[in-house]
């Protein structure tokens, strides 16, 4: 069964190519297929990465240049991340097509195994580390995107402004609202610079995994539109000479105008909250599994961790974007009071709400062993499980969503008895045919004693799956 990568969260610095094969790996779609470019000077010794070249060096006076593969800058490691993934792509490909094997380990099919294995699980860890450093200096650098989204964002507003007050004349309405977005822009420029090093103005709404919490990102949006709708009127409030006007503009403010506005924003601030309370215990009582992602995506709003678009997510972002235009388009015909969102639309968001709260609670699962059988290749004979042989571990959840890189599946265990084993990575064109999230093959370790023993497997996000007895003979 082909899992698909899409680049999402934990696998993005380990999606190594998988097409159609029955592998369970994640089809490597990002920038960095196979470039040809990529790949080390000199390629491997023995199979071990023998390094980059250059690094500093290869741009004038030791700078950081076009082909700097160093791991401190933004640019090089990108250029670093995308040779690691086309050796590693290239060198996979060529184990699949049986070349690279030392003539020690060639005349033994079990021996050339595990050593392919340890090979590519080494090489697998270097992209994990180059996307890594790729991800860090990605996030270092967000809060200068975000700070200037977000000045941009006034200055369309301020360009908007002027284009309708043509005709119509500049009112203090106009200036309120400029002022309450340079307010707000402001507050975000601080707080992108306090936390630069997480992401800016993004890092309350990174979750813990890594990702763009899609919770907290709509609650955040929700609460962001009421500070700068109450500051609207508080700037019309502050520019108003008559008594008249300003007990209109208080009396903007009353619960009555804004009862649906207020409802939606507890609803969504509750869900995000509690959303991390859920995820939290399900990860610790590993009926959800969990791998951190190199870094945030925006397609994290709509997708699950492993890049699969979820219908929870999407409906909850796109019917509270609805929402949050329309009173904005309150806002603008009306800034002398709080926009009034009618209750009919107010309880679509919060019936939206609900829906994704319960998506959140169905999701995941913990991995479970189905049942264990003897491996047997064409012209075997029947028989019973012995020491030395191969055995099949037939189950699901045994690759985590977002934990499709080698890097992550070459992490995976089972122990068969006092004995734990890692699961060999088994290349094939174009991915891996070992392990998969349905099935793992591997090898009774001989140090296992005949008898009844309990198979279990623990995933690369740490959760273990249930006891599964089998019977060894000698």
């Amino acid at each position: 069964m082909a899992v698909r990568e899409a680049g999402q969260g934990g696998a993005d610095a380990g999606a190594y190519a998988d097409t159609g094969t029955s592998t369970g790996v994640g089809a490597y779609t990002g920038r960095y297929a196979g470039g040809p470019g990529g790949g080390y000077a000199g390629g491997y010794s023995g199979g071990a990465v023998s390094g980059y070249p250059g690094g500093h060096g290869d741009a004038p006076g030791g700078a950081h240049g076009g082909g700097c593969a160093c791991g401190d800058c933004p640019h090089g490691a990108r250029e670093g991340h995308r040779r690691a993934v086309a050796a590693f792509l290239r060198r996979r490909d060529e184990f699949a097509a049986g070349q690279g094997l030392p003539a020690a380990v060639a005349h033994s099919a079990s021996a050339s195994r595990q050593w392919v294995s340890e090979e590519l699980a080494e090489s697998a860890g270097l992209v994990a580390e180059r996307g890594r450093a790729e991800g860090r200096a990605w996030l270092t650098g967000l809060w200068r995107r975000t700070t200037a989204a977000v000045w941009a964002a006034a200055v369309l507003l301020l360009l908007g402004q002027s284009l309708t007050a043509v005709g119509a004349g500049w009112t203090a309405a106009r200036t309120a609202g400029l002022a309450a977005a340079l307010a707000v822009a402001g507050v975000l420029t601080a707080a992108s610079w306090f936390h630069r090093a997480k992401g800016g103005a993004l890092a309350p709404v990174i979750g813990e995994d890594h990702r763009l919490s899609t919770s907290r990102t709509v609650a955040a949006a929700w609460v962001l539109f009421v500070a700068y709708s109450v500051l609207v009127l508080a700037g019309r409030l502050a520019a108003a000479s008559r008594h008249g006007e300003r007990d209109a503009l208080v009396s903007g403010l009353e619960l009555a105008r804004g009862a649906g506005l207020v409802t939606v924003l507890a609803v969504v601030c509750g869900v995000a909250v509690l959303v991390r309370r859920v995820v939290g215990l399900r990860v610790l009582a590993q009926r959800l599994q969990k791998v951190r992602a190199d870094r945030p995506r925006a397609a994290d709003l709509l997708t699950d961790d492993a890049g699969r678009g979820t219908f929870a997510d999407i409906q909850y972002v796109v019917i509270s974007g609805v929402a949050l235009v329309f009173v904005a388009v309150r806002l603008a015909r009306r800034p002398d009071q709080l926009p009034d969102l009618p209750w009919g639309l107010a309880v679509v968001v919060l019936v939206s709400a609900m829906t994704y709260l319960a998506g959140k609670y169905a999701e995941g699962g913990r991995p479970v062993i189905l049942s264990v059988v003897r491996s047997r290749e064409a012209g075997d004979l029947d028989g019973p499980i012995r020491t030395g042989d191969d055995i099949e571990i037939r189950g699901a959840g045994f690759v985590p969503p977002g934990a499709q890189g080698a890097d992550r599946l070459a992490r995976m265990v089972v122990r068969v008895g006092t004995v734990h084993v890692h699961v060999p990575l088994v290349p094939v064109p174009g991915g891996f045919s070992n392990p998969t999230d349905t099935l793992l093959t591997v090898p009774v370790p001989a140090d296992v004693e005949p008898g009844r023993v309990e198979v279990q497997v623990v995933t690369a996000a740490g959760a273990e799956t249930n006891r599964y007895a089998v019977d060894v003979t000698e």
